[in-house]
């Protein structure tokens, strides 16, 4: 009887947890799990199931990686309330000092982020601004312009916030923060709230796509203005956003109606891809365009689930049943 060495010309490798350099079709034994895994990629993007929120929710904003993310604030009523992600699981963790719905937030991951504007009940629009350390957060210098729907991109210490309600009217408006204050730049093209962003390294480049009407306008911004780019295919406001200003996805959101429609950014243009089984809108969103979250979100009653992108060609860990 052959053994595996002699069919693949090596042995298992034994390895405390995932292995992350393993190849196509590699066979390893996880010391951790107490079981043999194997690697394999996807062929094309899809969405699968993730854990549930403690919390379930509309109207939050969400930061961070898929490994290593975090969504807070949302309703209903309007809460504070913070759960940290790591991949798997959701866990509960400290509340934000302001209960807000409605509002954006950036962050590189679930230790450092800023969260900003939104809505109270009763009618009071926000231009708070709170930063987090990965246990506690931190009220630091407001939006010279207060308002709801707006979207964030960027990281804890280097964001934009654009667009938004400001109560009479959608604006363009758009703001730098440097890590301690924020600074009126040059707005949108087209004013609109409940849009969406790409944006995950600096202040310095951004897309921001959807919105109001519901609208497929797409602009892509240079650190010093935005310019209009090819438009989504799909026109919707309260979507979600993930990636950068090269590589984005855009999920979910109402076209008037709730859809699961997803599309992927190649720096160009829109292509759609396979759309999320759960068609919602109004839901907390963080991650790449291979690595996405979509937590909670709306129809009533509020959601509490969560769906995972993994874009075309990411890794796949299979356990092995032995017998």
């Amino acid at each position: 009887m052959s053994t595996y060495k002699q069919i693949r010309g090596t042995t298992v490798q034994n390895n405390a947890g995932d292995y992350t350099g393993a190849v196509q079709g590699q066979l390893w034994y996880n010391s951790t799990a107490g079981s043999f895994q194997s690697r394999s990629f996807t062929t094309a993007g899809a969405w699968a199931t993730g854990g549930t929120l403690n919390t379930g929710r509309n109207s939050s904003a969400g930061a961070g990686i898929q490994t290593a993310g975090m969504i807070a604030g949302g309703k209903e009523p309007p809460v504070g309330n913070t759960e940290l992600y790591n991949g798997t699981a959701w866990t509960e963790t400290t509340d934000m000092n302001s209960a807000r719905r409605i509002h954006a937030a950036a962050g590189a991951d679930n230790t450092a982020a800023l969260y900003f504007g939104g809505y109270d009940d009763p009618v009071q629009i926000l231009g708070l601004t709170e930063s987090w350390n990965g246990s506690a957060w931190t009220e630091v210098n407001d939006l010279n312009t207060s308002r709801y729907g707006l979207a964030g991109a960027g990281i804890q210490t280097s964001s934009l916030a654009f667009g938004g309600y400001t109560g009479t009217a959608p604006t363009g408006a758009t703001e730098s923060w440097n890590g301690t204050s924020w600074t009126e730049v040059n707005d949108l093209n087209t004013a609109r709230s409940a849009l969406a962003a790409a944006g995950n390294v600096d202040n310095t480049s951004s897309l921001a796509f959807g919105g109001n009407g519901p609208t497929a306008i797409t602009e892509s911004w240079n650190g010093t203005s935005w310019t209009e780019v090819n438009d989504l295919n799909t026109g919707r406001s309260y979507l979600g956003g993930a990636g950068n200003q090269t590589s984005a996805l855009a999920f979910g959101g109402l076209s008037p109606g709730y859809t699961g429609a997803t599309e992927e950014w190649n720096g160009t243009s829109w292509t759609e891809t396979t759309d999320n089984p759960i068609s919602k809108s109004s839901f907390g969103s963080f991650g790449t365009q291979a690595a996405a979250i979509a937590a909670g979100g709306s129809p009533t009653p509020v959601l509490a689930t969560t769906e995972e992108w993994l874009g075309a060609g990411a890794p796949v860990t299979e356990t092995i049943t032995t017998s």
